[in-house]
């Protein structure tokens, strides 16, 4: 995964991820349910590690349509990674993907 990101952060370092979970909507709510150490808020900027559904969550209001032209998928992952310990941020991640 690192020489992904490299390729699409263009090498630099970013603490901002967005990605689709395999599955759709569904997947994308457990994946998002099963997080632990990943709060459920939508800002970013902060030392704690923060996550985001947006389809279930800031933009739910939204039609089908006015989602895809806001370019938000049912899939998307929204995480702001924060300064907890590498080790436990990775297995929240492991095991919230295996959820899903």
């Amino acid at each position: 995964y690192y020489d992904l990101a490299k390729k699409y952060t263009d090498g630099r370092p970013s603490a901002l991820l967005t990605f689709g979970i395999k599955g759709g909507f569904d997947a994308g709510v457990k994946f998002y349910d099963a997080l632990n150490l990943f709060l459920r808020l939508v800002n970013i900027g902060d030392v704690k590690s923060l996550a985001a559904h947006p389809a279930s969550t800031t933009h739910r209001q939204l039609s089908e349509a006015e989602l895809e032209s806001a370019g938000v998928t049912p899939d998307m992952i929204r995480l702001c990674i924060g300064i907890e310990d590498i080790d436990d941020i990775l297995a929240d991640l492991d095991q919230a993907l295996a959820a899903a």
